[in-house]
């Protein structure tokens, strides 16, 4: 337990040296992620309508999270723009300050999570007011590779959030 502990304080402490760093301006000086893009090449992910083939009963979700395949590293470093659904972890009296973000809707919540390589642990300088559980955004910022354990689910990746707005197709 207080070795998990020290695995996240370390990486929430590395995130948030990236926030210290000069700001890249917006204007499209970020790389736009997928889903797809985060599993390595050749594997695949598993569907959101399968999710519907897995014991939603039982109460330990993270026990069914399926083992990742591996993550990529084209993207350590850089700043992407990647979009997904807020599962709030800590909050501020002003917003969310911490979230993972997942592909689908009741990940993490109401189905077990994905794999690894398809959950993001996202911290923001600036709380977030989201609107409510599950609120579709799109995320910029600086992207990395981190493995961390949560309660809700094991995560492969980290983004220090420069902007997070609601999502907007293109």
């Amino acid at each position: 337990m207080g070795r998990e502990r020290l695995k996240r304080r370390t990486l929430l402490a590395g995130i948030g040296a990236c926030a210290l760093l000069p700001r890249h301006g917006l204007a499209k000086e970020y790389i736009d992620l997928n889903w797809s893009d985060l599993v390595p090449e050749g594997d695949t992910i598993m569907p959101p309508m399968l999710q519907g083939l897995i014991d939603h009963d039982d109460t330990n979700l993270m026990s069914q999270q399926p083992p990742s395949s591996g993550l990529r590293t084209d993207w350590n470093g850089q700043i992407v723009r990647l979009p997904g659904f807020i599962v709030p972890i800590d909050y501020t009296g002003a917003g969310v300050t911490a979230f993972i973000l997942v592909p689908f809707v009741g990940a993490c919540v109401h189905v077990p999570p994905p794999p690894a390589n398809q959950l993001v642990f996202v911290t923001t300088a600036e709380p977030y007011e989201n609107t409510g559980l599950f609120e579709a955004v799109n995320v910029v910022g600086m992207f990395g590779t981190a493995s961390m354990t949560t309660q809700l689910a094991e995560i492969g990746y980290a983004l220090s959030a420069e902007n997070i707005e609601p999502f907007r197709a293109n």
